[in-house]
């Protein structure tokens, strides 16, 4: 056995010759399977450092592969690579015990990192083991821009880390706090969650804490507040950015220590509760200008996870639409309307500045308002109509980098370099990528960069 040897399963004779290949060039030995049955036969002979499987085979899946070789095998880390990404999928390939779990098509370079991980833990003995059953979850969607806060979710199932989402308005983050809490060990425990910028300030305090009767004018009985609510549960805090500054003091204690008093009490309670928050706003910036506590800041900033604006995942478009037009239909009673697929490509086109939340919106209003029961483009609402209308922006892009520059400081802004270089280089480094069909190290020779610093700036914009 080859101190570097690395099996391959997979029913498709193509993505064996393809590996194969990458992995003999990359100095390690591989051996091919065509279905589970054939490795596990093999395994009473001999053993691999690494498996890397696919998932949806014929006779004995993926799934059934990863339960037996870790039963048998613990120290045998295994990949799983599959074309069917989605956050059911992705948790139970990693609560199975998967040790990553790759979307096809993947990249290469991409590939042989997580080998060489694998590889390492192979060699160190460095096991990992999690389980947590799968659950359906209400997110939807197969497009690279999803896979990060997929793994991320799986990757926290067992786990009750601190977790801030960040993203903006519409795109999700509460079914994304969701799931976190229903595949962590808490799932049969209360999940209550709290708008910031749903409440005056002056109310958000007594909504979190509670308060005795008598504690202020109208306070006629002892109310119990929402971390009470939440004990042993998840208590998530969407648009945090908007808390109050005293709140945030009694917030931090409460992660500090656990306890708190209600309004006007004299008795300390404790709490076990996890805290998940969530803000479409820049908390940086907040800190910055202190009106967000660095401390809180930093104690709520343990795990981040960005959940991607619709318009960076279009191809999961389709699937969000027949999902909300099957659910609005079903709230209404009626007969569900299919959208042509003139219809869906034009959705396709638009950017969706309300994201995930506007899409659902304007499915609901088809169900009512379109008059077939096949949806065509002029069935749509006249907004979307005006969006593809606008104005095309200006192929002199100097002056319009300058004309966005100028609006910037009118509107107070600063940090001009903060502001326009993001923009800057992911357009870059997206063109770059698209001309050379997603190789990383092409692309990287024709922006100018090493190849570590454009994998870096991909994960740093959350480019697919």
């Amino acid at each position: 056995m080859s101190f570097d040897s690395v099996w391959i399963v997979d029913d498709d004779k193509s993505i064996r010759f393809v590996l194969e290949r990458a992995l003999s060039n990359f100095g390690m030995t591989a051996r091919t399977f065509n279905s589970v049955q054939s490795v596990l036969t093999e395994l009473e002979d001999d053993q691999p450092k690494v498996i890397l499987t696919d998932v949806r085979m014929p006779g004995l899946d993926g799934y059934e592969l990863l339960r037996q070789v870790k039963a048998l095998h613990p120290e045998i880390p295994i990949v799983v690579m599959t074309a069917y990404s989605d956050l059911e999928s992705t948790v139970t390939s990693f609560s199975e015990g998967a040790f990553e779990y790759l979307s096809k098509p993947f990249d290469i370079d991409d590939v042989h990192s997580t080998l060489q991980r694998a590889l390492a833990q192979s060699r160190t003995g460095a096991l990992t083991d999690s389980k947590t059953p799968p659950v359906t979850d209400a997110i939807i969607g197969q497009a690279p821009a999803m896979q990060e806060a997929y793994r991320a979710i799986a990757r926290l199932s067992q786990s009750n880390a601190t977790v801030l989402i960040t993203g903006e308005t519409g795109t999700g983050k509460e079914l994304v706090a969701n799931a976190l809490h229903t595949h962590s060990p808490r799932v049969a425990t209360p999940f209550v969650a709290l708008n910031m910028a749903a409440l005056p300030n002056d109310l958000i305090e007594a909504e979190l804490f509670g308060f005795e009767k008598g504690a202020f004018t109208g306070a006629n009985a002892r109310r119990i507040g929402l971390f009470e609510q939440a004990h042993s549960g998840t208590l998530f805090l969407d648009e945090i950015a908007d808390m109050p500054l005293t709140a945030q003091t009694r917030l931090l204690r409460v992660l500090s220590d656990g306890s708190f008093y209600r309004i006007g009490g004299r008795e300390s309670i404790t709490v076990d509760v996890r805290i998940i928050a969530a803000t479409h706003g820049d908390m940086e910036h907040l800190v910055r200008e202190g009106q967000f506590r660095e401390d809180l800041y930093h104690r709520l900033n343990v795990i981040r996870i960005h959940v991607p604006p619709l318009r960076d995942r279009k191809s999961d478009i389709v699937a969000l639409t027949q999902k909300f037009m099957s659910e609005a239909a079903e709230t209404l009673g009626v007969e569900t309307k299919t959208l042509t697929d003139e219809t869906l490509a034009y959705l396709e086109s638009l950017d969706w500045p309300g994201n995930v939340r506007q899409l659902e919106n304007t499915c609901h209003w088809l169900t009512v308002m379109a008059p077939g029961r096949e949806v065509v483009v002029s069935d749509l609402p006249p907004e979307l109509h005006s969006e593809s209308q606008a104005e095309p922006i200006s192929s002199d892009w100097a002056r319009s980098l300058r004309a966005y520059i100028q609006e910037h400081l009118d509107s107070g802004g600063a940090n001009l370099l903060d502001a326009t270089q993001p923009m800057f280089e992911k357009t870059l480094i997206d063109m770059a990528l698209t001309h050379t069909s997603g190789h990383k190290q092409e692309a990287a020779k024709l922006i100018g960069y090493a190849r570590n610093t454009l994998s870096q700036k991909i994960s740093k914009y959350n480019i697919a």
